[in-house]
């Protein structure tokens, strides 16, 4: 009989420079540290989605800007500016040591769940800066998937309404900031597996949460981890064995270090 199986990843966990490129980004720390380097808070999202809901977790820590893994070989945003005039050969080496490792692992681990004849659900966790360019962001969550897939609109959908009937002070989108047909992991998935047996969707969190930090950040993450588990019960996609694991709350002010 067919399961439906979930998967997490985290393409933009961490900000880390591998030392041997590590000159290349000096001078650039503002920008490395900052949300062009990586997307804050969502790799600490993406780990408890997997361990509440006991799903496999594939996670990157490099910064985006030496690679960037939510992005095709051929995209022109592959590389951040301090590395696109290496030459050829010197990008490709990065690819293979950093992009194929992440891509490879997530990507196999869904082929060989389809290979079973299974339908494997993917949530890619992301987040985004509340202001960008001049422009405010307006929402706090941003579900992004491919409209033209009815099991993404179905999951999308059941996801919002259970975070929603948590947390009815939050903005919720679809499609927002970005649009989830756009090249990314979950795209090329899509050309590879059928709407009946890949289920891919971007979480975008507003960065917000995570810069107050305290409550505000833990409510949010609670609250997520709890609406995906109901999501996945109301869909039929739930699994048998997950654990009633929340995230520690933290003292009733505590601030984020900074």
């Amino acid at each position: 009989m067919s399961r439906r199986r979930l998967f997490v990843s985290s393409e933009h966990g961490g900000c880390d420079v591998p030392r041997e490129w590590q000159p290349r980004f000096a001078g650039h720390e503002a920008i490395l540290h900052g949300h062009r380097g990586w997307d804050p808070g969502s790799l600490q999202l993406a780990r408890e989605m997997a361990t509440v809901l006991d799903a496999p977790l594939v996670a990157s820590t490099t910064t985006r800007l030496l690679v960037d893994l939510n992005r095709s070989i051929w995209n022109p945003a592959l590389h951040g500016e301090m590395i696109r005039d290496l030459p050829a050969a010197e990008r490709q080496r990065i690819i293979a040591q950093h992009w194929r490792p992440h891509r490879n692992a997530i990507e196999g681990a869904i082929d060989a769940a389809v290979a079973t004849g299974d339908t494997a659900l993917h949530i890619a966790s992301h987040s985004f800066v509340p202001e960008l360019d001049g422009e405010v962001r307006h929402a706090d969550v941003g579900f992004l998937y491919d409209p033209a897939r009815p099991g993404e609109v179905a999951f999308a959908a059941a996801w919002r309404a259970a975070l929603r009937t948590r947390r009815r002070d939050l903005l919720l989108r679809r499609n927002y900031p970005y649009q989830g047909k756009g090249d990314g992991l979950t795209s090329t998935l899509r050309k590879r597996h059928p709407p009946d047996r890949y289920v891919g969707l971007e979480l975008e969190v507003n960065q917000r949460f995570m810069l107050e930090g305290g409550r505000a950040w833990h409510d949010i993450r609670a609250a997520l981890v709890d609406s995906l588990r109901e999501a996945l019960d109301a869909t039929g996609a739930g699994r048998p064995g997950l654990s009633s694991a929340a995230p520690a709350a933290p003292p009733a002010r505590s601030r984020a270090r900074g």
